[in-house]
């Protein structure tokens, strides 16, 4: 049986990836056209490379579809409910370094703490009726932390791409997103709350849990061995 391992299927981490697994003599490569998710491995036998987009990545694993797969922890820890439960971290890979953070305008010039916030949120559906919107793909990560932090009065809203550019559009009044520099954020009239940094991500590569090992866990001790890794009980 093959050891299936998931790796992103574009851009900047995907790339990163291959050069992780190749600098430890585990090559990856793209096979057949450009745009075709297909790939090859060499250096150890009897993985199967899949290429699938980042975000497909902890369902598979979690279904048991792939053994290993390379995403982002927040990714995982968003998408997956008791995650830890579901997978096994083997290693950050150190790249792909994001923080989850909630942002709000840059005029609002008395926010800039998540109890600033709650106060701005209840002062909100005060003089309008309605809860607060918060724009964000990270419903589960973003909810918890808030309910932690006793803010009540606001609501989520879906947000799948271009999240910065909500506030602006007035389909939120504040965001919860990954940012790694700030300069989108800052380029769209946005400032990061100084103590709302929910999550510290980054490109891990995880096991499934409920993935079928028994002929694949031979080929993950092989290439666990290759890859310098110490592995947790799976």
């Amino acid at each position: 049986m093959m050891l299936k391992i998931g790796v992103p299927s574009k851009g900047r981490l995907m790339e990163k990836t291959f050069e992780w697994f190749g600098s430890r003599g585990v090559v990856m490569r793209q096979t057949g056209a450009e745009r075709e998710y297909s790939g090859a491995v060499e250096g150890i036998e009897g993985v199967e490379l899949m290429m699938l987009s980042a975000g497909e990545i902890p369902r598979e694993l979690a279904a048991g579809r792939i053994h290993l797969g390379v995403t982002g922890s927040d990714l995982v820890r968003d998408k997956l409910a008791d995650w830890d439960v579901q997978v096994a971290e083997l290693a950050p890979l150190g790249f792909g370094h994001a923080d989850l953070i909630i942002a709000v305008p840059s005029c609002w010039i008395d926010v800039d703490t998540v109890d600033d916030l709650d106060a701005a949120a209840a002062a909100f559906r005060a003089a309008h009726g309605f809860r607060l919107r918060i724009a964000t793909k990270y419903h589960r990560l973003v909810r918890e932390f808030l309910t932690a932090q006793g803010v009540a009065d606001y609501q989520l809203v879906d947000s799948q791409g271009a999240t910065e550019g909500t506030v602006k559009n007035l389909t939120a009044e504040a965001i919860a997103d990954i940012t790694s520099s700030g300069e989108t954020l800052r380029a769209n009239h946005l400032k990061i709350l100084s103590d709302s940094v929910i999550l510290q991500s980054q490109a891990v590569l995880f096991a499934s849990r409920s993935a079928d090992w028994a002929q694949a866990r031979a080929v993950l001790q092989r290439l666990a061995a290759k890859l310098g890794l110490t592995l947790p009980v799976i």
